[in-house]
């Protein structure tokens, strides 16, 4: 057998050092390479993601018509599905999907709504904890499973006390004082043995009017707080603001809500004379 001549040692020395040269850029060019793909795949997820909200936000803003208001929570699931790191995608997601929990007439996709809304605030917390979008409607989904389950709501009073508070302390004006009616309609609605106390609901909700005179939900709901006081004048004085709000065209939905509730209580306490 023909035995190969060993490398003589500059020739070795050569050849080892062009190897070296060859590994060294391949794995240069390799890195600059991920570098311009994952950069293109990070900008076109974020790109992605931003029109989605875009275009969520406008279906959101004709969130009266509930069908909207559906297509807004599947196109923000897209939103997130391309960047699950957006924090608008998130705290609208919950928000959307909050509304739509809220408006339904099924009862399953009440609870798949207020679930996900769940989901999606816990995301937002997660992603910007210092802010009270994410905070605000998780509060508000965990309240709105409370108000239609009795295991739920002794499980998730603390979540929305946790949650509302968080909200207080960073931006107690948020939303026209809308923590507070959180907070207040969580001690309206709650057993006593879980806390309920009609004259803490009060407490919270005169301080969320003071915070934001213009949020009709708010007025509406101390109104419900001083019928079951027995306070029936001043519940009607909060039905009479109601009704004779100019309500801001943002909110006008919830306008809508809060008059529809406020005449149906007026009814009650009329009722009663």
């Amino acid at each position: 057998m023909k035995l190969t001549k060993p490398l003589g040692k500059s020739n070795f020395q050569c050849t080892a050092t062009a190897l070296f040269l060859i590994i060294v850029a391949g794995q240069i060019g390799c890195r600059k390479a991920a570098t311009v793909s994952e950069s293109a795949v990070d900008t076109g997820d974020e790109n992605v993601a931003k029109a989605k909200v875009a275009e969520a936000e406008s279906l959101y803003e004709n969130r009266a018509d509930i069908r909207k208001a559906r297509v807004a929570v599947a196109t923000l699931r897209q939103a997130q599905v391309a960047d699950y790191g957006n924090y608008e995608a998130a705290w609208k997601l919950s928000r959307a999907a909050y509304y739509v929990g809220d408006h339904t007439d099924n009862d399953v996709e009440r609870d798949e709504m207020f679930r996900l809304g769940i989901e999606a605030g816990q995301a937002a917390v997660k992603l910007q904890p210092d802010k009270a979008d994410g905070h605000f409607w998780l509060g508000a989904n965990y309240g709105g499973i409370a108000a239609h389950s009795t295991l739920a709501g002794l499980a998730n009073v603390q979540d929305i006390k946790r949650e509302m508070e968080a909200v207080i302390k960073i931006d107690e004006s948020y939303q026209g004082g809308s923590a507070y009616l959180g907070l207040g309609r969580l001690y309206l609605q709650a057993p006593r043995v879980l806390g309920g106390n009609v004259t803490t609901a009060i407490e919270y909700l005169e301080k969320g009017v003071r915070l934001g005179p213009n949020n009709s939900l708010l007025k509406e709901s101390l109104a419900e707080a001083y019928e079951a006081a027995g306070r029936h004048a001043e519940a009607r004085k909060q039905i009479e603001a109601i009704l004779a709000a100019n309500p801001d065209p943002k909110y006008a939905p919830e306008y809508s809500d809060a008059v529809a509730k406020a005449k149906k209580l007026l009814e009650k306490i009329e009722a009663k004379r």
